[in-house]
């Protein structure tokens, strides 16, 4: 991106710095029309972050231009990766306490001084623009971006909302009910919705850049004013009632109890509406008081899980071809995921049928992942059906994904042919590694790869390895699910790995519980008030009742520990073909979508929480004490990116040392006297701190 700033610059050299200076995070120069550019070019980051010396040097450069005002003023990112990725969140923690509320205002400042220039400013965004990138966006008078460009407000995902203007700007700018719906969400807007929104107020190539930045200069690209939609909600009774909508639906989803951040902007929004200096002291104020809370805290924290599952996978994987073998759900998925990521797949499977509705859904999946025409006809272009499996002999890794049948499996391997140094990994969820790699062509070079369904959305997958499983093998599998996007758990082969193994008795004391009497609705309620994004009877249908079935009974078959009872409604529904979500019925009818549960708890069981996600727990600390995972930030990652584990706890294992081990264990030999030894807790909880 450096590269292309100079060229459409002709003869102006951005320094670092300004005025020849060789440090600092912005490269400035005027061109031959007088036009201030500024680039931001973060040092030692492959993308740029808004930090406090961020801001500080911006500072600077905006003093400059005040004193010498330029005809125009263009900030723009100098990387190739984006605009900027957002607020530096590594330094949230030395705001805490009472600092935020300086370091705010200072930035307030800055952002205010660019907004009443008197010059025409102009950002230009490629990439992402989000969270504080986008609030420097608004600041500027025009907003310029190139295809592919997209804008976003994630900070509710940290437990916080936007803290440098953008919840008054936005507000302003565009239709406010649109504004807000973007922040309470924290979801993305891309390049034709963000201009049919007015937040762009132009799309164009990055060629012609240099020629819209001169067309905005002189004044010749008109913002548009808001619309009658957006007059008439600064009327106070009708931004009461859209604010009603937006508290019940923000409840139903984000719990004011465990989500405070949501709430605390449709109050801002709500009484400060109309006044911009309230609003903004007010959001300075709440984000101070938000970013001290448990909730943004242990937020924060699973950031910061993500980044080191993400930097797991870090480096080369030397993998260009790979080839599938099985084209069902899962594995048609994970074909269209590596071709969306540049990868060379081969897609082979017995029947065509499936090859054809795998090439229907990769086209499907690349819109949903709004990708452009030319990415997604490129993407098909890497995705080729093979049903005689001849790119399976030339491909650097072939992952099985078959049915869950351990003689299956060992068939299609017993006809493997690979070259040399390739890897065979399988898609399995529930079969022993080392018992799969007995067939395997090479050990060392065999592994588990656990996808989850659906693979396009939940983005974690246990790299399992077996006890010959080299180290190199491993660390290229990590490598590659990186590569596609995906989040990698390295865990070693064990019942269930991690996931499934926590996951399972948490499903299945559900069925107990639903034998005993208590509703389904209730049970499912009951887990999504302490946090979980669904209750265990929708999560069974949602998963595949056939599904949970062969991993319970795989359990129970592997384990020395007692697990709770497999339920005949359980046997009877799978029988009847009652599967859940994918026939449409399952212990829930989902021909209306997912269910979505609320019941009264006022008749639950007294215990009923804690039967549900002690279990759970107890699992975790077993799979750690048995080294399946290497410490409990591998066991919070994976429970947390794998099963949606209430992200606002911080993980499970995190729950368990904040709420209290010897109080958990006393719990659990309550419940293991009162209804059996399953809940017996594991040894491993005596070595937790």
């Amino acid at each position: 991106m450096t590269g292309h700033v100079l060229e459409y610059l002709g003869e102006v050299k951005l320094e670092l710095g300004g005025a020849g200076g060789r440090e600092g995070s912005w490269r400035v120069g005027r061109d031959q029309d007088g036009i201030l550019w500024l680039a931001l070019d973060k040092a030692d980051s492959r993308t740029n972050t808004i930090s406090e010396a961020v801001f500080r040097e911006l500072d600077s450069h905006i003093a400059a231009a005040e004193a010498d005002l330029p005809r125009g003023l263009v900030i723009r990112s100098a990387k190739p990766g984006g605009f900027a990725a957002g607020a530096d969140i590594g330094s949230f923690d030395a705001m805490s306490n009472g600092g935020a509320t300086e370091i705010l205002s200072q930035g307030h400042d800055v952002l205010d001084r660019i907004e009443a220039l008197r010059c025409p400013t102009i950002c230009v965004v490629h990439g992402t623009a989000l969270g504080a990138g986008f609030e420097l966006a608004l600041a500027c008078d025009t907003r310029l971006i190139t295809p592919g460009a997209s804008f976003g407000f994630p900070e509710v995902r940290l437990g916080l909302h936007p803290g440098l203007g953008g919840t008054f700007r936005l507000t302003a700018l565009i239709d406010p009910s649109e504004a807000m719906r973007l922040m309470l969400t924290g979801k993305t807007v891309h390049t034709g919705k963000a201009r049919d929104l007015c937040i762009a107020d132009a799309v164009v190539e990055e060629r012609h850049v240099a020629a819209a930045v001169r067309t905005a200069a002189r004044g010749e690209i008109r913002p548009q004013s808001p619309g009658l939609k957006a007059r008439a909600l600064n009327i106070e009774r009708v931004r009461s009632f859209a604010v009603r909508q937006m508290r019940s639906e923000i409840e139903k989803k984000a719990p004011k109890v465990h989500y405070p951040a949501p709430h605390a902007l449709i109050d801002l929004w709500e009484e400060h509406g109309e006044d911009r200096a309230e609003m903004q002291k007010g959001e300075i104020a709440s984000f101070a008081r938000l970013l001290d809370s448990e909730t943004s805290k242990n937020l924060r924290r699973v950031f910061f899980l993500r980044q080191s599952l993400k930097d797991a996978g870090d480096g080369g994987d030397g993998i260009t071809h790979i080839h599938v073998i099985g084209a069902g759900a899962m594995g048609a998925e994970i074909a269209v995921m590596a071709a969306i990521k540049g990868k060379r797949v081969t897609l082979s499977e017995v029947e065509t049928e499936p090859l054809g509705k795998a090439l229907k859904l990769a086209a499907e999946i690349c819109e949903d992942k709004h990708l452009t025409r030319i990415e997604t006809r490129d993407a098909l272009d890497r995705l080729m059906p093979d049903p005689r499996c001849y790119g399976a002999g030339s491909a650097d890794l072939v992952i099985e994904a078959a049915p869950e049948d351990l003689e299956v499996k060992k068939k299609i391997y017993n006809g493997l042919e690979l070259k040399p140094g390739a890897i065979l990994a399988s898609n399995t969820s529930s079969l022993s590694v080392d018992h799969l790699a007995a067939k395997a062509p090479d050990k060392a070079r065999f592994a588990g790869l656990h996808f989850f369904n659906p693979v396009s959305k939940v983005d974690l997958v246990e790299v399992v390895h077996g006890s010959a499983t080299d180290e190199v093998t491993s660390r290229r599998l990590a490598k590659f699910c990186q590569a596609i996007g995906k989040l990698p758990a390295r865990v070693a082969d064990y019942p269930g790995f991690v996931v499934n193994r926590a996951l399972t008795p948490y499903l299945m004391e559900a069925m107990v519980l639903m034998d005993e009497g208590v509703p389904k609705e209730v049970i499912d309620t009951a887990a999504m008030r302490f946090g979980m994004p669904m209750g265990p009877v929708t999560l069974a249908d949602q998963v595949g009742l056939d599904i949970a079935l062969h991993v319970a009974e795989s359990l129970r078959n592997s384990l020395e520990k007692p697990m709770a009872e497999i339920s005949d409604r359980l046997r009877e529904n799978v029988e009847a073909g009652k599967l859940g979500k994918k026939s449409g019925q399952g212990f829930y009818d989902w021909s209306d979508g997912t269910p979505y549960p609320r019941a009264s708890l006022d008749d639950a069981p007294d215990d009923l929480t804690d039967r549900l996600i002690l279990p759970m727990l107890n699992a975790c600390v077993e799979v750690l004490h048995e080294g399946v995972a290497e410490c409990a930030d591998q066991v919070d990652r994976a429970m947390i990116f794998g099963t949606g584990f209430a992200p606002f706890r911080g993980g499970p294992m995190h729950y368990a040392k904040s709420r209290g081990v010897e109080e958990i264990v006393i719990r659990l030999k309550a419940l293991e006297q009162a209804h059996g030894a399953r809940f017996a807790p594991n040894e491993g909880w005596s070595t937790l701190g």
